[in-house]
């Protein structure tokens, strides 16, 4: 069983990953997959070597919930 860490290259982790449907053409955008174990990876889709950063499930449902309830909104008008 493959352990997963922070940091870890992206391309280590088989997929499959996972992007938004608003992904540029040329696939800048964040990607997230799902681990055999549980929880989640998360990296950058134009960086396959780059790190990933690993979640558990529960810390994922948090994220998930407040995208959700809007908490994050204030960084994305600001960003924009």
């Amino acid at each position: 069983m493959q352990n997963f860490t922070n940091g870890m290259a992206a391309s280590l982790i088989r997929g499959p990953w996972v992007k938004s449907r608003k992904s540029e053409a040329a696939g800048m955008c964040v990607q997230l997959a799902a681990l055999p174990q549980g929880g989640y990876a998360m990296a950058n889709s134009t960086d396959a070597g780059g790190p990933a950063l690993v979640f558990t499930a529960d810390e994922m449902d948090a994220f998930f919930d407040g995208v959700r309830n809007g908490d994050f909104n204030d960084l994305v008008t600001h960003n924009r």
